[in-house]
């Protein structure tokens, strides 16, 4: 990796929305290209158009594919049609045709190891249904097409606040019955190990939210604490894992003990995500994690209301492509560390000269 700079995918997401505005005006900072080399799976006719449309000054290179990418340089590839047309603030048949085509182009180079980290700009969940994407979003379609049967977990940070959900995108009217003490399990094994991977924790504190309000009230207002969340708590407490609540959500935040935690569990996309953007939207970020490509996103949407106007900030962008430079990093590292362990040293019994053994020690015999 010091040989050269971290190569981005970048998806354009709805060309209808704020996705190359805060693209271009991220990449409008030259230096930003000291740190990776970025490489935009979109058109060069709709980046260009958005380019003027707001008058940002950003150049770019138009290359076939990201093997051609030039570092110094923003590098576009073409995944569209010629003649696509840009309808700025609304949502279309062809802006989510034109979504989807860059992001199976994206997935497509990675899988042939053309760049190291994805980065998606937000897409229009409902205009990108197709008999190709039948997916609540990004996170689940890139799960299936790149996961290797890897699970993902959605996390929401911001600097060391960070949120996982239990539940993602399914309806309100189906969490209770969605939420298995397996399912809490394997989300908390998966965030356990993303903190300690992808962030660099050795022993991370994670704070689990309860599902009712005021965690139940002993079972007044609801069961699922007693009979789900607690025992798959105590469970991964059995594993090793610092687990610790279920807290009421309400209190928690507005308390401000969520300072005190590497990471916080929550059980449905509104109870995780509401507190966080309040708290953390303009510069928060949207992280995959679980799955072998680091993949992150800006938290907010396409932000139609504001689309072409000039005035989205580009920060949460910004800081979605920070996140996943320094996870790649991390994960670097970790693979480097692990690739070469130390050897086990042992002191062999009933032996009284206090030697220190410096043998390798077959897994068996100890």
């Amino acid at each position: 990796m010091e040989e050269r700079k971290i190569i981005v995918g970048i998806t354009h997401g709805d060309i209808n929305g704020v996705g190359y505005e805060v693209i271009l005006k991220a990449f409008s900072d030259p230096t930003m290209l000291d740190l990776c080399t970025p490489v935009i799976y979109g058109s060069p006719k709709v980046a260009a158009y958005h380019r003027k449309a707001m008058d940002i000054q950003t150049n770019f290179s138009i290359i076939n594919s990201a093997s051609e990418a030039q570092e110094g340089r923003v590098n576009i590839v073409n995944c569209t049609e010629d003649e696509l047309k840009v309808e700025l603030a609304k949502p279309t048949q062809e802006a989510g045709r034109a979504a989807l085509a860059a992001l199976e182009m994206s997935l497509k180079e990675y899988r042939e190891g053309l760049f190291d980290v994805l980065v998606t700009a937000p897409i229009n969940k409902h205009t990108i249904q197709s008999e190709n994407f039948h997916f609540p979003g990004h996170t689940e379609y890139i799960e299936e097409r790149v996961g290797n049967g890897q699970k993902a977990l959605m996390i929401l940070l911001k600097d060391d606040f960070r949120v996982a959900l239990v539940t993602g995108h399914v309806p309100v009217s189906e969490i209770s019955k969605d939420l298995t003490q397996e399912l809490i399990m394997e989300k908390m094994t998966i965030f356990h190990r993303s903190l300690k991977q992808d962030f660099g924790i050795d022993n991370p504190r994670i704070a689990v939210f309860s599902l009712n309000p005021h965690a139940g009230d002993c079972g007044l207002i609801g069961s699922e604490e007693q009979t789900v969340i607690i025992p798959a708590m105590e469970e991964m407490i059995k594993r090793g894992v610092q687990c610790f609540g279920p807290y009421p959500a309400d209190g928690f935040m507005g308390s401000g003990n969520y300072r005190y935690f590497d990471g916080i569990l929550a059980m449905y996309h509104d109870q995780g995500l509401a507190p966080f953007k309040a708290l953390a939207m303009d510069e928060g970020v949207n992280f995959t994690a679980g799955l072998p490509i680091v993949r992150t996103s800006p938290a907010h949407g396409t932000a139609y209301d504001i689309a072409g106007q000039g005035v989205a900030s580009e920060d949460s962008f910004r800081q979605a492509i920070y996140v996943a430079l320094d996870v790649f990093r991390n994960r670097c590292i970790e693979k480097e560390i692990s690739a070469h362990p130390l050897r086990k040293q042992y002191y062999e019994k009933r032996d009284d000269s206090d030697k220190l053994k410096l043998d390798t020690v077959d897994e068996e015999q100890i």
